[in-house]
């Protein structure tokens, strides 16, 4: 039976045979006795117990619980003796000098051929090489350093290569910074030596300390310095506008929480700011709460992510904390994603049901219907005493208006529609019984634009004419009535045929009003059977026209028979 025995090494309590412990304290005495007599001996020592604690560690995660003499044996094999460090710098160089020896009067017969040089050139560049963000030489994150150092090639070619593709739209920098977040950093003399492609040996850690002390106290060259104090102005930049986003996010986090807290404590009815049904939410928490809790918890996953990363990243930068680990990094990011995701939809449906739900509270069109159209209740009313009737109606926010009549008269309502997308499909139609014969329609018309029609329909003719775009309008009521009013008239005769009933002195007060409407006349109507329809339309199966008007409107239509029907 062995004895156990329990050990500390680098901070970590290890159990080992007492056999493998005299053989591990051998070898580390025989490495202090080795390196005692170099400039940071001590340091490099340390590194390789720090390595071995690593291997020890490794074998305790596979279900080892003490250490035995065949795995110190192994370890010992693995990093090497001191005494074997003589011969590594020689079969060292002459592999560098075989792995470098050019290959002089190739040429490429085929694609293939050269796509497979290619390939092989990178991958002998990177064989047992790590990459990481390299500390050595970096001028603001090591990333194009641990690029450079990777692939074997000048760091300038990689900067040169971030500075161009950031001029397109950015895209150099958002892919160095995901770059910074996501690679780690190579701290250890160890990593060092993997980002390299070199063994962990005695030897390559004693060179890799002394490298490292040579750096520190080497001169920086002029250049050198400017460019790094550039970038280090760019990224003070970046850390300002990183903090202004992050004390914005806070502010949205802070409000999403009042608003989620009010809605929770309120009750579902309340009308209450913040409330479920004043967000139009509640008829939604009702039938399916899922979307609501789940846009809320992914919400502030949205928001509280960047938040964290934001304060940790500063937090590191002045040496409070230690920087986020690769897996940490990559975790995060993919809550990000997965969250917004998320949002998005539950985002599109709440906004849809809450549309629909005040679409039918405060819509007017709700409750009435007029010939199987919905529409408020003074459009029902006046199109059915006035006996219009709905042919096509369709993309229509309204179909009579008041408040602009020619008198000034605010409460008098006329035909009129509005849709800002000039998509309004109306046809309103009407019609009078009259006496065989030929008729004049008169009407007051005006439109935002062209392709809207006023028509009249008898014996199986029809008769359109189309409303004058507002800007092309010929000269309008108002012209005309001063016009009139030169002869001294105090009725107006071009009045006559029309239901207005302005005085000569109101002229002038309702100028504005006036001159917004245009009179339309259709003449020579024949109706055989005593019958005349008439309306209004955009319909383009009757214009044969596209309506490209925002708005029209027409009123006053009035029949004046003006002949006999002809003699046959």
């Amino acid at each position: 039976m062995k004895k156990n025995i329990t050990i500390n090494l680098c901070g970590r309590l290890f159990q080992i045979d007492e056999d493998a412990y005299e053989l591990l304290q051998q070898y580390i005495e025989s490495l202090r006795s080795y390196f005692g007599r170099q400039e940071g001996g001590d340091e490099i020592v340390d590194d390789i117990e720090a390595r071995i604690a690593e291997l020890f560690d490794e074998l305790r995660q596979q279900g080892i619980e003490a250490i035995t003499i065949d795995h110190v044996k192994d370890i010992i094999s693995r990093i090497g003796e001191p005494e074997q460090m003589a011969g590594e710098d020689d079969g060292g160089h002459q592999s560098s000098e075989s792995k470098e020896s050019p290959k002089e009067g190739h040429r490429y017969d085929s694609v293939h051929s050269a796509a497979q040089d290619i390939y092989n050139n990178v991958r002998e560049r990177t064989a047992g090489k790590k990459l990481y963000r390299n500390p050595k030489d970096k001028m603001l994150a090591g990333v194009l350093s641990g690029f450079a150092t990777y692939t074997n090639t000048d760091p300038v070619i990689w900067r040169l290569a971030i500075v161009v593709f950031t001029a397109f739209y950015g895209i150099g920098l958002i892919v160095y910074l995901v770059l910074a977040i996501v690679l780690p950093e190579a701290k250890t003399p160890e990593q060092l030596l993997q980002m390299e492609g070199k063994e962990v040996t005695p030897q390559n850690l004693a060179d890799i300390v002394v490298e490292k002390d040579e750096t520190a106290t080497q001169s920086p060259n002029l250049l050198r310095s400017l460019f790094s104090l550039l970038l280090k102005l760019f990224f003070g930049l970046f850390v300002g506008v990183a903090l202004i986003v992050c004390l914005f996010l806070c502010v949205c986090a802070l409000v999403a929480l009042v608003m989620v807290v009010c809605a929770l404590v309120l009750p579902i009815s309340s009308s209450m700011p913040w409330s479920l049904e004043s967000l139009g939410l509640a008829g939604l928490y009702q039938s399916n709460p899922m979307v609501i809790v789940l846009f809320t918890f992914t919400l502030f996953m949205l928001l509280l992510i960047p938040i964290y990363a934001i304060i940790h990243m500063v937090l590191s930068l002045t040496g409070k904390t230690q920087p986020m680990g690769t897996g940490q990094r990559v975790t995060l990011i993919l809550l990000w994603i997965a969250a917004l995701c998320c949002v998005v939809p539950c985002s599109i449906i709440m906004n849809q049901y809450s549309e629909e739900y005040f679409d039918q509270k405060y819509d007017h069109h709700v409750g009435y219907r007029y010939q199987g159209v919905k529409m408020s209740e003074e459009d029902r009313d006046f199109l059915r005493k006035g006996g219009w009737n709905l042919l096509t109606a369709g993309k229509c926010a309204h179909y009579t208006w008041s408040g602009q009549y020619p008198s000034g008269d605010p409460d008098i309502r006329y035909l009129d529609t509005y849709n800002d997308n000039c998509e309004a499909v109306l046809r309103v139609e009407r019609n009078q019984e009259v006496e065989p014969g030929v008729y004049r329609m008169d009407c007051l018309v005006r439109a935002e634009g062209p392709g809207a029609y006023v028509y009249a329909m008898a014996t199986d003719s029809t008769y359109l004419m189309e409303i004058p775009a507002y800007e092309d309008k010929p000269a309008g009521l108002y012209e005309l009535l001063q016009q009139e009013l030169e002869y001294g008239r105090d009725k107006v005769a071009s009045l006559k045929y029309l239901n207005l009933n302005i005085d000569s002195a109101d002229v002038r007060n309702h100028a504005e009003h006036l001159n917004s409407w245009s009179v339309v006349t259709i003449d020579s109507i024949v109706s055989t059977d005593g019958t005349i329809a008439y309306g209004m339309t955009s319909d383009r199966t009757i214009t044969n026209q596209d309506c490209r008007a925002k708005w029209f409107s027409a009123t006053d239509f009035t029949l004046t028979r003006i002949g006999d029907l002809p003699k046959k």
